[in-house]
């Protein structure tokens, strides 16, 4: 048989092959100055034990939960609170779905052992072996959801605490995110040898003018940095080892991950339709809230999906470069819109899509993540303000109870294996040109080519 005819049979298999469908709560708790806002209290989630038995009925199997930090032990590193984790930990065993574990999300840890200061990564790694002592059942954690994310937003741009602007601070929070992570692991191993860590952060990609290339290309090296240093990949001839040095990090730190190597057993891809950027000095052309820079240039920070959307990677490209870069097992593990019912649907469905051209490219895709079930709060100013205003999920808190939105019915059917094709309304996404509408990509087009030669 020649090889064009086993990978044809590959990818007759491979077609035939769904990825799961797994969901997730937008758990975060995030401090802003002195003041920690918790999503979980603020939709209601932590009085209502009946939210579970909401979402088994939806047919998801696996579902990314908090079983954080700072809402267990906020004041002491032993005096934990087990009471709300217990009720709820056990409802999830009772009705056959699977945990994933969140110790961390887009937080800095307890007041006691917050992510600028080295007690985090120890601490964590205590708290750790105490979720894996109480609960050995649970074969799959994040101990950090999106440490380059979060390290961004804390230490670079200055929305979250400590906020810094530096390019020091946005190093030694990562790093230190990093350590805890591999130290969390190795005590949750202890316990549960055969644990799975499923590392998630943002993927994006930066497209810009030919002037700004040189900054395009920094962010698209950086957009891997956590599951490079994880992976132990960061080591002198690393593209970023320069850059890492040069803002602050301590040779011996990056060596740690290297010898520590702490792979991912599934790689977490989240990825929003803003997540590609566009980079323009010409900022007279779009609005001041995109006008940002470096050192050698004023430029605007737009959405590619607004600039130039029949140029943009799409996910499924994206997900083929993740698994040509790592090899791992992949899956998405945020796929959320805020926008009305139809919207939502239409991205859902690109996402599910999207994941099975990858799928069918070769790529090992194991699950996409129906993200923010209970919807979420006040991320349109990235958690920086308190102003309540409520982008609905799967079922929408406005009344003060959840209800399900016209996407309950979708994922019922994809859960039952219906076609995502069947399930999309009718009409375009607003971030979906006519040239790119369930066509392939290029990065897909050139994958699949590659897939038969």
């Amino acid at each position: 048989m020649s090889n064009r005819q086993r990978n044809r049979n590959n990818l007759y298999v491979s077609q035939q092959k769904k990825p799961d469908l797994w969901g997730g709560l937008e758990c975060t708790v995030n401090r802003v100055g002195d003041v920690y806002q918790d999503q979980v209290k603020r939709g209601g989630h932590q009085d209502r034990l009946s939210d579970l038995d909401l979402i088994a009925d939806l047919g998801i199997s696996t579902l990314r939960y908090p079983v954080l930090w700072e809402r267990a032990a906020p004041e002491h590193p032993d005096k934990l609170d087990w009471t709300w984790t217990d009720e709820r930990l056990n409802r999830l065993r009772e009705l056959g779905i699977r945990p994933i574990a969140g110790l961390v999300h887009h937080g800095c840890g307890p007041a006691y052992a917050t992510y600028d200061q080295p007690e985090f990564e120890h601490g964590l790694a205590h708290y750790a072996r105490q979720v894996a002592e109480r609960y050995p059942w649970i074969n799959a954690y994040t101990p950090v959801n999106e440490p380059l994310t979060t390290a961004r937003f804390g230490g670079l741009y200055g929305h979250w605490y400590p906020h810094g602007k530096s390019g020091k601070a946005f190093v030694d929070i990562l790093l230190r995110e990093c350590r805890a992570t591999v130290r969390a692991m190795a005590e949750i191993r202890k316990v549960r040898p055969d644990a799975q860590l499923i590392q998630t952060d943002d993927l994006g990609k930066t497209h810009s003018t030919p002037l700004l290339s040189y900054q395009a290309e920094l962010e698209n090296e950086r957009r891997w940095l956590s599951w490079d240093l994880l992976c132990g990949r960061v080591v002198p001839h690393h593209p970023l080892w320069d850059y890492l040095r040069w803002s602050g990090a301590d040779e011996a730190d990056l060596w740690f991950l290297v010898e520590n190597a702490c792979p991912p057993s599934v790689i977490g891809v989240n990825h929003y339709v803003t997540s590609e950027r566009y980079l323009d000095e010409n900022i007279g052309a779009y609005s001041a809230q995109t006008h940002g820079g470096n050192k050698r240039h004023r430029y605007a920070d737009t959405e590619m999906v607004r600039a130039c959307p029949e140029h943009r990677t799409g996910l499924g490209g994206l997900l083929v470069e993740t698994w040509e870069r790592y090899g791992l097992p992949i899956a998405v593990t945020e796929a959320h819109l805020g926008d009305c019912e139809d919207e939502q649907m239409r991205w859902l469905g690109e996402v599910w899509q999207q994941a099975q051209l990858a799928t069918d490219a070769g790529a090992d895709i194991q699950a996409v993540t129906v993200w923010a079930l209970l919807g979420m709060y006040d991320w349109h100013c990235l958690l920086t303000r308190q102003e309540d205003r409520h982008e609905p999920g799967v079922f929408n808190l406005s009344s003060g109870k959840p209800e399900p939105t016209r996407l309950a019915p979708m994922i019922r059917r994809l859960a039952a294996g219906e076609p995502v094709e069947s399930l999309i309304p009718p009409g375009r996404g607003w971030w979906q040109s006519a040239q790119s509408t369930l066509q392939l990509t290029p990065s897909l087009k050139q994958a699949v080519s590659h897939f038969f030669e």
